[in-house]
């Protein structure tokens, strides 16, 4: 069998954009630990098993299967705190999907070790929050005094046909001030 250049790029083509279309996990940016008057607010990334997943094939429109994406310990802040989400890499993302919309939820840390739906700090429920490639932030008041788990509770995406360069997955930032 003779391989012409079309015969080789109609093979290859396909072969290479499922090879950068694998579902890959959500990418995460590290946070660190801030010391405030000797008391420390602490932020770790979830374990890559906790996370958010989703499959991408070209022109899908998909869900994403609920995770976890950050924990932050301030049991030691006596204060409010200003938690912020930010998709970081939109400019990426922009070139492979049409749209992602990611339902962001908030759980506190319960007296036995379990978690449950975060409140306002009026004790009202959080209402749904979601964040997109056009909105890259989301920002929650939090009492101080507990730890939260910052997840992805579900969303949707719709992928273009073919793959460009760029990463396919989301990148967070975290970042938790006092108020």
């Amino acid at each position: 069998m003779k391989w012409t250049n079309r015969k080789l790029i109609r093979t290859a083509f396909p072969l290479a954009a499922i090879v950068l279309l694998i579902p890959w996990p959500i990418a995460y940016v590290y946070g660190s630990d801030v010391a405030a008057a000797g008391q420390a607010i602490q932020i770790q990334a979830a374990d890559a098993v906790a996370a958010p997943t989703w499959t991408v094939f070209g022109n899908a429109i998909g869900g994403v299967k609920p995770g976890h994406i950050y924990q932050e310990d301030v049991t030691g802040i006596n204060t409010d705190v200003l938690v912020t989400l930010y998709l970081t890499n939109s400019s990426d993302l922009v070139h492979n999907y049409r749209y992602v919309i990611l339902k962001v939820g908030v759980y506190i840390e319960t007296d036995n070790g379990g978690w449950e739906k975060a409140s306002r700090i009026d004790g009202e429920p959080i209402q749904d929050t979601f964040i997109t490639m056009r909105n890259c932030e989301v920002k929650f008041v939090l009492v101080g005094l507990a730890r939260y788990r910052i997840t992805i509770d579900g969303g949707s995406f719709y992928s273009f046909p073919a793959p460009h360069e760029g990463s396919l997955s989301p990148q967070f930032y975290l970042t938790v001030d006092r108020t």
